[in-house]
């Protein structure tokens, strides 16, 4: 059996340097990157937070209305705080309104942070966001469907990257007990969010809600579950205070309050 020379395996001058070209190729399309501001949610995701020119899903965990407003206002925190800047507003493009504005502004998206957009049919909202991301003007562009396939989303990614804005897809369920990110999708990132119990307080009443955050697949890194307590008034998303000073498990791990 012939071993060939190791010299022979290492990359030529050339081949290296197409290699460097092409990851930086791939690092310039990315925008400025958003992270959560929570240290185990940034450490496991690629690039530290969410790419600020890619287009990014949210589902509910199940379509019950409890989980369906934790999705919701789990997209509106991230919009809330991509348009932090002053000047700059989120697009929010959906069907059918029904939204509660109080509750997007106690998750920071306020009334002079956001313009709606209505549509007949999934299709033409979808070509509505494709306009407003290549724009570049707004800070996000959040979309509400019940279906979109490979090649919409793929229309989304390019036009969020062209126009450097990114886009938040927020799938509503088509059939209950079917997750709508079985879908196949070009998403850098698909969340699954669902509510959890809020933790007792020293008084009688009702805690800070808590939320079961799933990433289930994101680019370049892996999937992971984590606990955590709902969006503020800011759109930042918090450890529960049992779990503050608990380390996480290499590779992502779920975290359990005591």
């Amino acid at each position: 059996m012939s071993m060939l020379p190791i010299s022979s395996l290492r990359p030529r001058a050339d081949e290296l340097a197409a290699l460097r070209e092409a990851v930086a190729r791939v690092a310039a399309s990315r925008g400025p990157v958003l992270p959560f501001g929570v240290g185990p949610l940034d450490h496991l995701l690629a690039g530290g937070g969410l790419d600020g020119a890619g287009l990014h899903e949210v589902a509910g965990a199940s379509a019950s209305w409890s989980d369906d407003a934790a999705a919701t206002l789990f997209a509106a925190g991230i919009a809330a705080r991509f348009a932090a800047a002053p000047g700059v507003s989120a697009l929010w493009a959906l069907t059918r309104f029904d939204l509660y504005a109080p509750g997007l502004e106690q998750a920071g998206l306020g009334p002079d942070r956001v313009l709606y957009a209505q549509g007949r049919t999934d299709k033409e909202l979808l070509a509505m966001c494709e306009d407003a991301l290549r724009d570049g003007s707004l800070a996000c562009v959040i979309a509400e469907v019940k279906a979109a396939d490979q090649t919409a989303t793929r229309r989304l990614q390019l036009a969020a990257s062209e126009g450097n804005t990114p886009m938040l897809l927020y799938r509503r369920y088509r059939r209950y007990g079917q997750c709508p990110l079985g879908d196949p999708s070009l998403a850098m990132t698909r969340w699954r969010i669902g509510t959890l119990p809020s933790g007792r307080l020293a008084s009688p009443g009702v805690g800070r809600g808590r939320w079961s955050v799933e990433l289930v697949r994101q680019r370049g890194g892996p999937p992971f579950s984590l606990e955590l307590e709902a969006c503020d008034d800011q759109g930042r998303l918090a450890l529960p205070a049992a779990a503050r000073s608990r380390a996480i498990a290499a590779g992502g791990a779920a975290i359990h309050a005591a």
